[in-house]
């Protein structure tokens, strides 16, 4: 799944950890979903998103994701 999570994250000047601090997760798990080897929880994508100040769709690609 596509995620706009780095560029977002740049933009404000966080690091990996200091975003994952913010929204309860591991470095790793931020790691893996910027990536795209991991796809967030729905309650991780709440808080990653809220935590932006955007939707969820705003963040996520949802388009990208198989039935």
């Amino acid at each position: 799944m596509k995620t706009k999570i780095k560029e977002l994250r740049k933009q404000r000047k966080l690091s990996q950890e200091e975003l994952a601090d913010a929204v309860c997760a591991t470095r790793q798990t931020i790691t893996s979903i910027e990536t795209g080897k991991y796809i967030a929880s729905l309650p991780l994508a709440y808080r990653i998103a809220h935590y932006f100040g955007l939707t969820i769709e705003e963040v996520f690609d949802l388009t990208d994701t198989e039935e």
